[in-house]
C-alpha cells in the first residue's frame, strides 16, 4: 500500500522547486544585493566605508552592547532553565510567561517602556537627572533595551533540554554527597552545553540586529549612540547607498556565520541526544 505522504515524483519535483523559487526570491536574491550594492564602486570605497569613524564607532559600539548583554542573558537563562526544570515552586508557570514577554512585545513598545521610566522626564528622570546618571540616550540604555528584547532565548533553550532529561543524574549526584556546583558543573552543565552553545548564539546573532528598541533609546546620536543597524539607516536616508550596504553587509556575513554555527550545533547536538538515547 502507498504510503500517505508518498506522493508522485513530478508532484514532489514540482514542490521542492516552488519552495527553492520561493526561499531564492524572499532570502537569497536581497542576500545577493546586499553585497553586490556593497561592492558596486569596488574594494576601495567598501573599505573606506566600513573604516569611517562613524561606522568603526558603531562597529565598537554593537560589540560592546553583545559584549555586555550576552553574558548577562547566559547567566540569567540558566539559572532560570535550572529553576524552572528541576525544582517546583509557586508561580513556575508565571515565571515562564515573564520569560515569553518579550517575544510578544514589540521592541519599539519596550523601547518606550525605558523612554518612560529612564527617561528625562520619566518614573526615575529626576533623580538620575540630580545624580548626573544617564540612561536612555547613552550606552546603558542602549544595553538594557538589548538585554530585554534578547533574554528568553538561552532560557527558552534550555528549559525543554533539563525538562526532558530530568532530575536523576543531579539527584544522584548529590546523594553522593556532591555539592551545588559540582552538580551543576560536572552533571547538569555536559548535558546542555550545546543547546547553551546554540542560545548563546541566538542571543548574540539579535543583539547585534536588534533595531527597534535600540532605535527608540539610542537617539540617534551619530558616532555615540548608533549601533550598526541604526548606522545602516542614517546613511540609507542620506542616499549614501554603497556606504549603507557595505555596513549592511558585516550584518549579512554575521547572519551567515550564525546559520553555519547554528547548523553545526545543531547536528551535534542531535548526535549528543542519540548518544545520550544509547
Amino acid at each position: 500500500m502507498r504510503a500517505a505522504t508518498g506522493e508522485p515524483r513530478p508532484v514532489r519535483i514540482t514542490l521542492i522547486l516552488l519552495a527553492l523559487a520561493w526561499l531564492g526570491l524572499i532570502i537569497l536574491l536581497p542576500l545577493v544585493s546586499v553585497f553586490v550594492e556593497a561592492f558596486r564602486n569596488g574594494w576601495a570605497a567598501y573599505q573606506n566605508a566600513v573604516l569611517e569613524p562613524d561606522a568603526v564607532s558603531a562597529i565598537k559600539l554593537t560589540l560592546l552592547v553583545a559584549a555586555i548583554a550576552v553574558p548577562f542573558n547566559t547567566v540569567f537563562g540558566i539559572a532560570a532553565a535550572w529553576a524552572i526544570a528541576k525544582h517546583d515552586f509557586r508561580g513556575k508557570d508565571f515565571l515562564v510567561s515573564l520569560i515569553d514577554l518579550p517575544f510578544s512585545v514589540s521592541p519599539v513598545v519596550a523601547g518606550l517602556i525605558y523612554i518612560l521610566v529612564f527617561g528625562m522626564n520619566g518614573w526615575l528622570g529626576p533623580w538620575l537627572r540630580a545624580h548626573d546618571v544617564e540612561v536612555v540616550f547613552a550606552v546603558p540604555g542602549i544595553v538594557l533595551a538589548t538585554v530585554f528584547v534578547t533574554f528568553p532565548f538561552v532560557a527558552r533553550e534550555l528549559i525543554p533540554l533539563m525538562t526532558a532529561q530530568g532530575r536523576d543524574e543531579e539527584e544522584a549526584a548529590i546523594t553522593l554527597g556532591a555539592g551545588g556546583w559540582q552538580t551543576f558543573s560536572r552533571v547538569t552543565l555536559p548535558n546542555i552545553r550545546w543547546g547553551l552553545l546554540y542560545g548563546i548564539l541566538l542571543t548574540n546573532a539579535r543583539a547585534m540586529g536588534e533595531f527597534g528598541a535600540v532605535s527608540v533609546v539610542s537617539g540617534h546620536i551619530r558616532g555615540e549612540t548608533n549601533t550598526m543597524p541604526l548606522h545602516v539607516e542614517v546613511l540609507y536616508n542620506e542616499y549614501n547607498f554603497v556606504a549603507a550596504f557595505a555596513v549592511a553587509s558585516l550584518l549579512a556575513g554575521l547572519a551567515l556565520v550564525t546559520l553555519a554555527l547554528k547548523s553545526f550545533l545543531e547536528w551535534r547536538h542531535r548526535d549528543a541526544i542519540a548518544a545520550a538515547g544509547h
